[in-house]
């Protein structure tokens, strides 16, 4: 991405040696949700496999809690205590960041004391007491464009952040809504939000969702999700958010957008490649 800009943005660390420095790409992998205890060790021992095999940068997500499911009866997590307690003891065990999303003030100073990498959902996204107490914590942070904003838009949630001595954040570019139940990924947001002065990351995966697609729950193409992810690297990007289940079919959530663990390295590898040749 031959532009001036790239080579001032500032650097972002996160914990583990993870920079998101425009130099190697961030990965940040991982299931939609906290399943079960075991479950989410069993993911983060096999991407941890993966991601030393491979060489990369990581950082490993899932969520304690999806608080914006589309019915009230779809499965959630387990809560923010023993899915950031989880957390943490595979951050320190695997030595890798850990990251997921925080949903309200209190959240995001209690998630803290495990989290290295705190994330604002998309629809919170303009919160503005959940983006300064997120900021406040000394935590890196990931906020989440929501779908409803401009990629310019983002310098009002960086001031916000900017306010209360927080530094260390990133933008994340996760489709725009287009027309009902329908998603566009545009790749000038990347260029655009990094022109502003920050680091830019691509949601390859939420960004091929279909809110709300399936009635009480959300659709999506997942199979498009590599395809944006290519796309998003050749276009200049910072790191890629990719997430990833055993058997996506099975999922208890976003299901339909998630890769298949078993055809992860190769769309890494292949991401890494392009990266090589659009850094050239």
């Amino acid at each position: 991405m031959p532009a001036d800009f790239i080579s001032s943005l500032p650097v972002v660390e996160i914990g583990q040696g993870v920079r998101f420095d425009g130099v190697r790409p961030v990965f940040i992998l991982g299931p939609c949700v906290i399943e079960s205890e075991d479950f989410i060790w069993d993911m983060a021992r096999k991407l941890k496999v993966i991601a030393d095999g491979l060489g990369i940068q990581w950082i490993f997500k899932a969520s304690y809690d999806k608080a914006n499911r589309s019915a009230g009866s779809s499965y959630r997590g387990l809560g923010l205590e023993t899915g950031c307690g989880i957390l943490g003891a595979i951050g320190k065990e695997l030595a890798v960041p850990v990251t997921t999303d925080v949903h309200s003030p209190e959240e995001a100073t209690k998630a803290a004391e495990w989290i290295d990498f705190l994330q604002i959902p998309a629809f919170l996204s303009r919160q503005t007491d959940l983006i300064l107490a997120a900021g406040r914590t000394g935590r890196a942070v990931n906020v989440k464009k929501g779908q409803f904003m401009a990629p310019w838009d983002v310098k009002n949630v960086a001031d916000k952040l900017l306010s209360v001595g927080c530094e260390n954040f990133t933008f994340t570019e996760r489709g725009t809504t287009f027309g009902y139940q329908n998603l566009v990924a545009d790749m000038r947001s990347l260029y655009w939000m990094r022109e502003l002065g920050y680091r830019a990351v691509m949601d390859a995966t939420h960004s091929v969702q279909r809110p709300g697609g399936l009635g009480t729950a959300t659709g999506g193409d997942g199979k498009l999700a590599p395809v944006l992810a290519r796309a998003a690297v050749a276009a200049g990007c910072d790191g890629v958010f990719l997430e990833t289940h055993i058997n996506p079919a099975e999922a208890f959530s976003d299901g339909p957008n998630q890769i298949p663990l078993a055809d992860l390295p190769a769309l890494i590898q292949q991401l890494l490649r392009i990266h090589e040749i659009a850094r050239e």
